[in-house]
């Protein structure tokens, strides 16, 4: 193993220990010096920014793709604004979950305590750096980030900005740490666990990423294998409500988890159908859809069964007529990948039955899947978006990054 890559974890422990007593006036000092020396290295930041960009161009790689990549001074500004909504949150760790008193005497409570050391592995997604960062500190864990090759360079200048701010408010600054290597060699290493110093694994990225770290991890991984997201119109949806959602869902930005991959029409309101198709085709969608679909517009291409269970993360969406919520729900059960999913009616029986009935981390009623998002959530920010049923699921915040332990007090109590 990398004797660099290995020291990056015992010194990440070793934050660790001491960052889980950092009081949280300290932690918010930090955070909040954090964002200041974001906002002072913005010009530097970008310049690097501009140039993983160009970088990435030139390999042609996907419009989502470099849509994540690339900052802005809206973008950074955002990062910045990011780790102060992170350091007005309440503190995690130390909250007193339960309290109990047993017969015998003793008080027993379950207090929430952070977990450890968290490796992150994401792909081309600068704002990761900052949102992982922040929400590690504020949750008194150690972090070590692994960033994609085509966002290194900014990468490093943001990490820089955290550890500065770190530094300012008396913490180790290596309680954040950056991988400084690009190579796949490295991802191996930290699922590996670098000799028992991380405790968990959190990836951020594509497919065949994720499902390398789910297949190849030694620790626990919190994790989601792709964004497979629909919106459901029912036949007692309101039909502008219904097209500015279908919109919104799909289209304000292609390249998120949370968009929408396919839309449900009941076809006891198929009346529905034509105008979503015509926003969503208007609005520079490609739509592939059933023979229904198809026969409604024109401009439709077909489905194909991949179709169903494909994340394009771009302007692309399936569109398919069921009969009614049920079959909607089994539908979304049968292909979806139980991150996120949407019903538009205002019959609210129905929407209680979609809500409850329906097993996604993330289920809403009359709202956009784009509010798959810890930030919208009130969480300050988000490492991503788990799926899983263990521990954490949904938007991974703070209280998503800690455990607990249970402390016991008494008075000489002994067991018989």
């Amino acid at each position: 193993m990398n004797d660099v890559t290995l020291n990056i974890g015992k010194q990440a422990r070793t934050a660790a220990r001491t960052l889980a007593l950092a009081s949280t006036s300290q932690k918010n000092a930090a955070l909040k010096a954090m964002a200041k020396h974001i906002r002072a290295q913005a010009a530097a930041i970008q310049s690097a920014n501009d140039m993983d960009v160009a970088g990435a161009i030139t390999k042609d790689l996907k419009s989502s793709f470099i849509d994540r990549l690339t900052l802005n001074a809206v973008r950074i500004e955002a990062m910045a604004q990011g780790l102060e909504d992170i350091a007005a949150l309440d503190d995690p760790v130390g909250r007193v979950q339960e309290k109990w008193k047993r017969p015998n005497g003793m008080e027993i409570s379950r207090v929430s305590v952070p977990i450890g050391v968290i490796g992150i592995i994401y792909e081309s997604r600068p704002n990761v750096t900052a949102d992982a960062g922040g929400l590690c500190l504020k949750s008194g864990n150690a972090a070590i980030l692994r960033g994609g090759s085509d966002g290194f360079a900014t990468s490093q200048l943001i990490v820089a900005a955290l550890q500065q701010g770190l530094a300012d408010g008396d913490l180790d600054p290596n309680s954040i740490q950056m991988v400084q290597t690009t190579s796949r060699d490295a991802v191996g290493e930290m699922l590996s666990g670098l000799n028992g110093t991380i405790d968990l694994i959190i990836p951020r990225g594509g497919k065949s990423l994720v499902a390398r770290v789910n297949e190849n991890a030694r620790v626990p991984v919190f994790s989601h294998l792709e964004g497979i997201c629909h919106v459901y119109v029912d036949k007692a949806a309101d039909l502008e409500m219904a097209k500015s959602i279908v919109l919104n869902s799909k289209m304000r930005r292609t390249g998120v988890c949370g968009s929408a991959e396919t839309i449900l029409i009941d076809r006891a309101k198929i009346s529905n159908l034509a105008p979503i198709i015509s926003t969503l085709i208007n609005a520079g969608c490609e739509v592939r859809g059933d023979k229904e679909t198809m026969a409604a517009n024109p401009a439709v291409k077909p489905a194909s069964e991949e179709d169903w269970s494909t994340e394009y993360l771009d302007s692309i969406v399936s569109m398919r007529v069921v009969d009614g919520v049920d079959a909607a729900i089994a539908h979304i059960t049968k292909y979806g990948s139980q991150h996120t999913d949407s019903i538009v009616t205002e019959d609210q029986a129905t929407a209680e039955h979609f809500l409850n009935d329906l097993d996604s981390a993330i289920v809403l009623h009359n709202a956009s899947t784009q509010f798959a998002d810890g930030g919208e959530f009130g969480f300050g920010a988000e490492i991503g978006i788990a799926t899983g049923k263990m521990h954490a699921r949904g938007p991974v915040g703070v209280n998503q990054l800690t455990t607990f332990k249970y402390q016991i007090r008494g008075n000489g109590q002994i067991r018989p």
